[in-house]
């Protein structure tokens, strides 16, 4: 196609296109467990060789799993408070604000200056969707964000694996001076996953280092005395497995029985 555009990213941000290749191969399913249609689109438009990101079969249904979680949670979440603002940190090339389809709430995507000029290609800003260039350990991008909402929420999928603890603790603690009280959903790895996921095909080619794994999650409230577990969502037991054919809801079901498989990857939600 001539209109393709040929990217390239190294280490951490080449992970972009694994989640973004996932959901447009999901799609196409007849019983999909989640649609996007700009995911097709994107993949479409763009000049990459994507088996070489060697995504297995169950690696993306994993990843299209939390990605829907993550959109059930976020609309359920806007459509119980009208008046929000949105942070979604480290958006890649993922098109969750098409997907909300939620015309009250005011937006930001953010991610690194070279991922966003490759979303600028694809997305454009409007009155309540935003784009900001920028690391999200580099704290000068919260003065891009206006305290107008009452309510706010934070999103950061596939992320703070990626981050030091250190980071992320500056991070939620810099929001929160910022923004105030607000909603934190995010997914991480158990330690002993997070140690082993750098052996992992899509990770290995990649380059990406993995450097936090979280066991307790009570231990964010011991960073604050304001931090409160709200809620935590497990891949081996919820609504959406239901949609997976037989052998993998069993699959699920069955890990779900064992402490170890059941934490070694899970969504949480505090309230920060």
């Amino acid at each position: 196609m001539d209109n393709n555009k040929v990217i390239t990213l190294e280490k951490e941000k080449e992970t972009l296109l694994i989640p973004l290749y996932g959901k447009a191969m999901e799609s196409r399913k007849k019983k999909p467990v989640l649609t996007d249609h700009k995911g097709i689109e994107i993949v479409s438009k763009i000049d990459f060789d994507f088996s070489s990101l060697k995504i297995s079969r169950k690696t993306n249904t994993l990843m299209c799993l939390r990605a829907k979680l993550f959109d059930n949670f976020v609309k359920d979440y806007l459509n119980t408070y009208q008046e929000s603002t949105a942070l979604h940190l480290g958006c890649g090339l993922d098109s969750r604000y098409n997907r909300i389809n939620n015309c009250n709430v005011d937006w930001y995507d953010l991610d690194y200056k070279e991922v966003i000029e490759i979303r600028a290609k694809f997305f454009s800003e409007t009155e309540k969707y935003h784009l900001i260039p920028s690391s999200v350990t580099d704290m000068n991008w919260l003065e891009k964000v206006p305290i107008t909402k009452k309510h706010y929420i934070v999103i950061a999928e596939g992320l703070f694996m990626y981050l030091r603890e250190k980071e992320i603790r500056s991070l939620l603690m810099a929001i929160k001076n910022k923004i105030g009280q607000y909603t934190l959903i995010f997914d991480a790895y158990s330690v002993f996953t997070s140690k082993r996921a750098k052996n992992h095909p899509s990770i290995k080619m990649t380059g990406a280092e993995i450097h936090w794994g979280l066991d307790d999650p009570k231990k964010l409230c011991y960073w604050d005395s304001g931090i409160k577990l709200e809620r935590q969502i497990y891949f081996t037991s919820n609504d959406e497995i239901k949609k997976l054919g037989f052998g993998t809801r069993l699959a699920y079901k069955t890990a779900h029985l064992f402490p170890m498989a059941r934490n070694a990857h899970r969504i949480f939600v505090y309230l920060v």
